[in-house]
Formats: structure tokens, sequence, C-alpha cells
């Protein structure tokens, strides 16, 4: 019999009694969200990364991204309604989180942080998101994330290599 991995972001879907399922992958440093895609025989754009951005005056924020697309920190801050936004670094947001950089999970986070979604993850039936450590992921329906984490849709993302508004 497997064990069952208790991470706290386990614990706090299990708290919030959220359906969901984990897989393993086999973590390497610098793999990303294409090389657990990869490992588990998933669509990259259904591999939802929890990114740590300060927003400035408003503070630290969590950003839940399709893992084949990025943030444009042009667009987040607008729609957040400050001057800048930016990725935090990995230091701080593991002091923040209390997870790894590489297995951050939007759940159970040592500080209660605001929770953005990409609008369009909300279209997918299903998402993998980290579990609390690196190579673990769990597969969650996007609305009760949405539910659970009181997250907020918005628009934000780019296709690797365009400026925010090319694709």
């Amino acid at each position: 019999m497997t064990k069952r991995v208790r991470t706290p972001a386990i614990r706090a879907l299990e708290q919030a009694g959220l359906r969901f399922e984990t897989s393993q992958y086999r973590y390497i440093e610098r793999g990303g969200t294409a090389h657990a895609a990869a490992e588990l025989g998933l669509d990259e754009h259904a591999v939802v990364k929890t990114l740590v951005f300060d927003a400035g005056e408003s503070g630290p924020v969590l950003v839940l991204m399709h893992g084949d697309r990025q943030v444009s920190t042009h667009a987040l801050a607008r729609v957040l309604g400050v001057r800048r936004a930016a990725p935090c670094p990995p230091a701080i947001a593991e002091k923040i989180t209390g997870y790894r950089v590489g297995g951050t999970s939007p759940f159970g986070s040592r500080t209660r942080l605001p929770v953005l979604v990409e609008r369009g993850v909300l279209d997918l039936d299903r998402i993998w998101l980290n579990a609390g450590r690196r190579g673990l992921l769990v597969a969650v329906d996007p609305r009760d994330v949405v539910r659970a984490l009181d997250a907020t849709p918005v628009e934000c993302a780019v296709a690797p290599g365009l400026r925010f508004g090319d694709g």
C-alpha cells in the first residue's frame, strides 16, 4: 500500500473538502511545467503554475497561470491598479509561502495571499497544481479552486516570447 503524501497543501485541500487526485513525477531543476507535463503525459496548458508576485503597494499576490504561458507584468499591474508588478525573488517567495520554488501551491501557504487565476484556466475541466512539494501535483476542478481560494479571474497571460497584446 502506498502511503499518501501529506503536505500543508494536501491538508488544506482535504480541509476545504475538495476532490483531488495526486500524481508524482521525477522532479528536475529547471524542468518546469513542460517536464511535469511530459513525465505525466499531460497537456502543459492544463499544468498550472503558482507564481508569487510583488504588487508594490498592494503587497504580494499569487498568480495561477497556464504552464505554457507567461504573466505579462504590465497587464498584471494594470489589473491590480498598481504602477508595477514583478516576480518575487525565490528567497522571498519561499519565506512568504513556506514552499520551495518549484513546489509552490496556492493551498496551505504560510501567509494567506490574494489569488489571481488566469481566466482561461477556468475553461478547462481539470487542472494540475503543485501540491506543496517538488514532483507532486494534484488534479482538481478549477472552479473548485476558485471557490476554495476566493480567487479572482484575470487576463494577464502572454505566450512565451510575445509582448502582451501580440498573442
